[in-house]
């Protein structure tokens, strides 16, 4: 996986220790250089600080978090940063797999599945962390499928009065060509093999498929629900990558470069992203969609400007 510069010296600032702190005082390890293969390793492993269902909500970030990974990947792979990142902030975290199909799970293959159905177990997931948790909302945070297949949950499937805040890290919000599918596959061990008929998924995020058809219709957001769309000029997937973005009401849509020029992160780097993490660009920008009163400051100025919505 292609990491940019900036990617790469955040992950020497947390090796030094320089990350924030938990609610009880711990520190988890934030990884910014990523882990890619971890996943085909430990399928259903969760990432760091996540799925602790004891876990109960503090006054200051009273709704949970759910991370919702994109085709492709897994928890593991795609929170070893953004998971511990969150839990060293104070966040309930929680982190689910999905969208299995012709036994890709099995490999660390997941997000593949048709995507309503990707949506209904999503919404079973998040019925158990407000269960276990006793908060009233989440908050959700996807990558890829994972920011865009949140809204069909939202939209048809009685989510919105369940979810308070969606980020989307490069969702596929607008869908894109098979060929940057494609793409997403060759960087991906095993993924290229569950592509075409095995892939539900990749025909439903195809730039004017009837799934996007529908799922843009009438509006591209429901009332209630806070938006923010991050987003790189540089994804190679997402192509183009406008395509990410939202328009409506209560959306803020980020483009990373115009906080951070150097900023080199793509499309499969986004949830290592040293600017849209908190100490980093594209988190910091997550953390911020989730705690707006507390504004984190990338380590690139000045505060990204809002490019539509």
């Amino acid at each position: 996986m292609r990491r940019s510069i900036p990617v790469l010296i955040a992950a020497l600032v947390v090796a030094l220790g320089m990350s924030a702190g938990s609610a009880s005082g711990a520190q988890l390890p934030v990884i910014y250089n990523g882990t890619l293969g971890y996943a085909h390793v430990s399928p259903t492993a969760s990432p760091p600080g996540a799925n602790d269902f004891s876990c109960k909500p503090s006054t200051a970030h009273p709704r949970p978090v759910v991370l919702v990974h994109g085709t492709f990947a897994d928890m593991s792979d795609s929170w070893q940063a953004l998971s511990p990142l969150l839990y060293n902030h104070g966040y309930c975290v929680f982190a689910l797999n999905y969208g299995s199909h012709a036994g890709s799970g099995a490999v660390g293959i997941d997000g593949i599945g048709d995507i309503p159905e990707s949506a209904a177990q999503l919404s079973t997931f998040v019925d158990q962390v407000l269960t276990a948790t006793g908060a009233e909302q989440v908050d959700l945070v996807g990558h890829s499928q994972g920011g865009m297949m949140p809204r069909y949950y939202l939209k048809h499937l009685s989510g919105a009065a369940k979810v308070h805040t969606l980020v989307g890290l490069a969702p596929s919000n607008h869908g894109t060509t098979l060929n940057g599918l494609f793409t997403l596959a060759e960087f991906l061990p095993g993924a290229s093999e569950f592509t075409g008929a095995l892939c539900p998924a990749c025909e439903q995020q195809a730039a004017g498929s009837a799934f996007l058809t529908d799922l843009n219709s009438g509006g591209e957001t429901v009332p209630g629900v806070a938006y923010t769309v991050i987003e790189s000029r540089f994804d190679e997937v997402v192509t183009p990558y406008t395509s990410a973005f939202l328009s409506g009401p209560n959306v803020t849509n980020i483009l990373l470069q115009n906080q951070c020029v150097l900023d080199l992160g793509e499309h499969l780097s986004m949830p290592y992203d040293h600017i849209a993490d908190a100490d980093a660009d594209a988190d910091a920008d997550v953390l911020t969609a989730l705690d707006p009163a507390h504004p984190m400051h990338p380590l690139c100025t000045p505060i990204a400007p809002v490019v539509g919505g």
